[in-house]
């Protein structure tokens, strides 16, 4: 298998839900095309900003079914569509990594297992293998805010030889370790968090990374397509500058509660189609949601993606 590169905006995409609870495939559809329109360069479907620690097996299985088969017919063209298959064990990560891979998955995303709160030791081998059991192209998400492990650049860039790991989604609180793994020059796209509070965005760009994994692309996906290119030129600096302070209230905002709670419920105030958020999450408050709405407005985000914002603040209240 030849090694996948990934550069540019990696958006973890929302799960949309109909007003009865199930999964919205039409959505789906809709959201995927309108990103591939706007620059994205890959989705990861099923992530913890798709709530898919509240799916149910059975729609995790359809989703992957259902949106890689989207992809062979068309819809999202040019982009990569990865998925997050990890499990509460290695033996059924390996599981939901194999039905990605026979379904037609391009790659997965893999975040050690939620709660165990495992050693780095042992959370390095379940990555290997992982990788080791099914020939997928694979993203390891180094995310201690969500899961406690917390990898060191020697677990990641040994995991970085494997051939089919070919991505580092990195969420440390540790931004220095940026640096030591891009010194080592990886085989593999190194990607940051956009949230604005870890602070990875500016240097991971600037010491040569090759985009973020962000979520703030579920409003602004052009903007984070901007964002998140590489340093090959002198320029990309301005740009990054101009986007990055440009952007910085609406990455503040997306960050202002817990993923994905103030990014659905946004993307619901500007008429995109996301449906409500799945208990026990709740949307935000309509005073917390209208500063959102607020920032929209004075980013032009209405005017450029076409959306109506009648009633102004009143309407986020509703």
């Amino acid at each position: 298998m030849s090694r996948m590169r990934i550069e540019g905006s990696f958006v973890a995409l929302i799960t949309p839900f109909n007003a009865d609870g199930s999964v919205d495939f039409g959505a789906f559809r809709t959201l995927l095309d309108w990103h591939a329109a706007n620059g994205t360069s890959a989705v990861l479907i099923m992530g913890s900003t798709g709530e898919v620690s509240m799916l149910t097996p059975e729609e995790r299985r359809e989703i992957v079914e259902k949106t890689a088969a989207m992809k062979a017919q068309g819809t999202g063209a040019g982009m990569h569509f990865f998925y997050g298959c990890t499990g509460p064990s290695t033996a059924a990560t390996i599981k939901y990594l194999s039905h990605a891979k026979a379904a037609g998955a391009d790659g997965a995303i893999l975040a050690a297992p939620a709660y165990i709160c495992a050693p780095e030791d042992d959370i390095e081998a379940y990555f290997a293998e992982c990788a080791d059991a099914v020939d997928l192209p694979i993203g390891i998400y180094n995310n201690p805010p969500r899961v406690k492990s917390d990898l060191h650049w020697d677990h990641l860039l040994r995991l970085l030889k494997h051939p089919n790991i070919v991505v580092l989604k990195e969420s440390t609180t540790r931004v220095g370790q940026v640096a030591q793994v891009l010194a080592a020059q990886p085989d593999a796209a190194v990607m940051c968090c956009d949230s604005p509070n870890l602070g990875l965005v500016v240097p991971t760009m600037s010491l040569g990374g090759h985009g973020t994994a962000n979520m703030t692309g579920n409003l602004d996906p052009a903007g984070m397509a901007a964002l998140s290119k590489p340093w090959t030129t002198p320029d990309q600096s301005v740009v990054f500058r101009e986007t990055y302070l440009r952007l910085l209230p609406l990455l503040h905002f997306t960050y202002s509660a817990i993923n994905p709670v103030a990014v659905k419920s946004l993307m619901k105030a500007v008429g995109l189609p996301a449906g409500d958020l799945r208990r026990p999450l709740t949307g935000l408050k309509p005073d917390h949601l209208a500063r959102g709405v607020e920032i929209v407005r004075n980013l032009g985000l209405d005017a450029r993606y076409g959306w109506r914002l009648p009633g102004g603040l009143a309407m986020a209240a509703e």
